[in-house]
């Protein structure tokens, strides 16, 4: 393999979990689309668990240098219904067209032929083989139809048409206008052609403590007399492993979908609706093979509220879709732990509320008509001691523990899942158990039991008939709750719903011609209050449609830019449909992480079939030393907001050696030594997340100066640490020498060369300093349970970060490994004396 070959597959590799092996890629690949012949595509055959799938990804470069040049363009499964052939090019002696065949789709390419040609075609049909044995499951292509451009969205893949591929669909105002029109009609309508029909749905909750599945789960998923009509089953903390926190892979979701499958009712046989999973937080939602042709808009989200807002050991996974003309979506929740932590469980439950996005409509989880949220939502039982719970336990006081329930209080105090319901809780605690035994936690911390594990929902036509825990099911320190629903869908009468549609065509003709859609905006300029780094603002602006017909809008993209607002904002929603007379207010996020002195945009609303609008978006921004380059924070002596604006202009210009005051910044030796005084010995050190206003509270210590001591727990000042490290204006290690650094990372000393004669002194400083204060923490192994490996994880993607982040979770090995290198060696004779 030649070494240019080598290093773009490493790339490419890079691009998916390690237990998704590229197992063969094709360079320099255009697609044939008519006359049009587009370069820089490249071919991955990637298999995962015996299943096979041909990626097709788009390269910004003709070699692409970083996973951020890539894009998947299509996803193609390799089953009965695949097939590839080529063609010769008439004239041509050195290519030809390879031809790939999914059942109605025919996609062309026009590759080189030699090697590489023959090497990969004879991998794509090796895989086809394989195929043809087995009976593959496409549930792991999921997680990648939110990274396509306008992707086609479908969750059995064998069941579809189509491969996962771009569409794009071009209508004219006039044709826009009659959709929504008939939309609209149709849903005032809708009592006319649909009638309530009610569905059994189970919905299920475990956290099975990192436990490998070993036992039936019938006991659990068909302990009712009657098979369900759809499951929604969760679990969490399904693996507990450093490499799943850090790498968000694991083996597990195979092994514990297949124990859902075979403890489902079997008095029914069930079809996979979605799947989603995050690090140890898995969600399988099925429903019965009779219903699944009336399952449409399926998507999945998923969102981490760990540390950096982002680690996947804490958040929430979700599916949502429609059943018959009814919008349903499951969230599988797991929440901060321990029992004073109850305003982090606040704060995780509203990230995952705001954040989760479908891309489909409704996008927002609170949009949907019936909402079924369970997981280990670990609120505890407040204020009495293990031995006053145990106590009202044997006297059967449920109610008066209830009382004390931490969830119960919060949301009596409209703090969480405000408008859920939740059944009465008649069973026993389910939280903590001695493993294999039905008793309660005996061990030297001996904690409360508690009701950590729950199901609520929110909706109308949603009636609980059980809600209970499974006592015979002692796997887990946790023992797993269901509860099954009666709900009303609505369900469409096709001879009802054509008469209506045939009804409602004939008057489009009057409607269309004689009204087009009209909106307000209650304001067009927006203006911000002084905006800081990571604290968020929103504003609301309201769009009232004033028209006679619904009025669908959209933010769209000004000419030559990327996306429809700058990065530090956030539109919700972006886009949607109002009814004559109603309104949809609309928010507007302000998050600053870069060094910005003031933000400004210009928003495009762009209503279909009307006028567009403008709306400015304009504020000031405070400065901060967690966006400020490294140079020159090692060139000011005082805080950042005490620098005059000569010292800042000084400070900037980065001339000569002596200008240099420190040879790391001010703030990061703050961080480190207060870790290293107080923070040691700290278990998992870097695995909880702070409260948003603790790292508020650093912050402004650091940027303004203080005489008091560092604010917040030893936890959030490490949590600090990692988001200063990840957010000054360039990288410890700069993105010029990353590719270099992975290539080197088996062999210490070319890692060391690297960093001596590549890095400039005051980053090296920066990035020795970090790599022996972790040494020093691996010192402590035995008390905060930390090994280089997973020290290197952890800082590998931080010292070494990407342009473009990664909102999702997941490890590097390459920058993982040229990390370790320096925890594990010796680095006296790699810090240089300052000239």
């Amino acid at each position: 393999m030649l070494a240019v070959h080598r290093d773009v597959l490493n790339i490419v590799q890079a691009k998916f979990l390690s237990a998704e092996v590229v197992r063969s890629i094709h360079l320099n690949v255009s697609a044939i689309d008519g006359r049009r012949c587009d370069e820089n595509r490249i071919l991955a055959l990637v298999e995962y668990n015996n299943s096979f799938a041909l990626f097709i990804l788009i390269s910004s470069k003709i070699k692409p240098l970083s996973i951020s040049d890539l894009s998947i363009e299509t996803v193609i499964p390799i089953d009965e219904y695949f097939s590839c052939d080529t063609e010769p090019i008439e004239g041509s002696q050195f290519h030809i067209i390879f031809i790939i065949t999914y059942k109605k789709i025919v996609r062309a390419f026009k590759i080189e032929i030699g090697l590489e040609s023959s090497n990969f075609a004879s991998e794509v049909i090796r895989s086809k083989e394989v195929s043809l044995y087995n009976k593959p499951i496409f549930v792991w292509l999921d997680k990648y139809i939110g990274t396509m451009s306008e992707p086609s969205h479908t969750s059995d893949l064998g069941q579809t048409d189509t491969p996962i591929i771009r569409q794009h669909i071009a209508q004219g105002p006039s044709g826009i206008n009659r959709d929504s029109m008939l939309k609209y009609q149709l849903k005032l309508k809708e009592p006319e052609f649909t009638q309530k029909q009610e569905f059994s749905i189970f919905v299920g909750t475990w956290n099975v403590n990192g436990q490998p599945p070993s036992i039936s789960l019938r006991p659990w998923l068909s302990c009712d007399e009657n098979p369900p009509d759809l499951y929604a089953v969760g679990f969490q903390e399904i693996d507990l492993s450093k490499e799943a926190f850090l790498f968000n892979d694991t083996p597990r979701e195979a092994e514990w979908y297949k124990y859902v499958m075979e403890g489902v009712h079997p008095k029914a046989k069930y079809k996979l609706v979605g799947l989603a999973r995050l690090v140890g937080m898995q969600l399988v939602v099925m429903v019965n093979s009779q219903h699944y042709p009336y399952v449409k808009n399926i998507s999945v989200d998923t969102i981490g509220t760990g540390l950096l807002g982002k680690m996947g050991n804490k958040g929430g996974v979700g599916v949502r879709m429609e059943l018959h003309n009814t919008s349903l979506c499951f969230v599988n929740s797991h929440l901060a732990a321990h029992v004073d932590e109850y305003e982090r469980r606040n704060q995780d439950y509203k990230d995952i509320n705001a954040r989760m996005n479908f891309k489909r409509t409704p996008q927002a989880i609170k949009d949907h008509e019936q909402v079924y949220w369970l997981g280990d939502l670990n609120y505890r039982i407040t204020d009495l001691t293990t031995t006053q719970v145990k106590t009202l336990l044997n006297r059967h006081e449920l109610p008066t523990l209830l009382r004390a329930d931490q969830l119960n209080q919060q949301k009596e105090r409209g703090n969480v899942l405000l408008d859920y319901e939740e059944g009465d809780i008649k069973f026993q605690p389910t939280y903590k158990y001695d493993l294999n035994t039905d008793t309660f936690d005996t061990s030297e911390k001996a904690r409360p039991p508690a009701w950590t594990d729950r199901i609520l929902w929110r909706g109308k036509g949603v009636y609980q008939v059980a809600y209970r825990s499974h006592m015979d099911l002692r796997l887990s320190d946790h023992k797993p709750v269901s509860a099954l629903f009666k709900s009303e869908i609505s369900v469409v009468d096709p001879s009802k719903y054509r008469r209506v549609h045939e009804e409602l065509l004939k008057k489009m003709d009057k409607y269309e011609n004689e009204y087009l859609p009209q909106v307000t905006v209650d304001q067009t300029e927006v203006v911000f209050e002084l905006v800081k780094f990571r604290e968020r603002q929103t504003r609301e602006i309201t769009i009232a449609n004033t028209g006679m017909v619904p009025a669908e809008f959209e933010f769209i993209k000004k000419l030559d830019e990327n996306s429809y607002c700058k990065d530090w904002l956030r539109i919700i929603p972006y886009c949607g449909s109002i009814n004559p007379g109603e309104k949809c207010d609309v928010k507007l996020e302000v998050c600053l992480e870069t060094d910005l002195t003031k933000i400004y945009d210009i928003l495009v609303l762009h209503l279909k079939g009307g006028k567009d609008m403008f709306i400015i978006i304009n504020g000031d921004c405070q400065k901060s030393s967690f966006t400020t380059s490294i140079s020159t924070l090692c060139r000011i002596s005082v805080p950042i907001m005490q620098v005059t604006d000569e010292q800042w202009r000084l400070a900037l210009k980065d001339v000569s050696e002596s200008s240099v005051l420190y040879s790391v910044p001010r703030e990061l030796w703050l961080i480190i030594d207060h870790l290293y005084r107080h923070g040691l010995k700290t278990r998992d050190l870097f695995e909880s997340s702070a409260l948003h206003e603790e790292i508020i509270r650093i912050r402004d210590w650091l940027d303004f100066g203080s005489l008091d001591p560092l604010p917040g727990n030893v936890q959030a000042v490490a949590e600090t640490l990692l988001l200063f490290l990840s957010f000054t204006k360039d990288p410890v290690i700069p993105y010029d020498v990353h590719d270099a650094c992975i290539a080197a990372a088996s062999n210490f000393q070319n890692c060391r060369q690297i960093v001596l004669q590549k890095v400039s002194d005051l980053h090296r400083n920066v990035f020795l300093y970090i790599c022996m204060f972790l040494q020093e923490i691996l010192k402590y192994s035995n008390d905060n349970g930390y090994d280089a490996k997973t020290l290197a994880s952890l800082f590998g993607d931080i010292l070494l970060r990407d342009q473009i982040r990664n909102s999702k979770p997941q490890a590097s090995r390459g920058k993982s490994n040229f990390v370790y290198n320096f925890l594990v060696n010796d680095m006296s004779s790699s810090i240089m004396p300052h000239k």
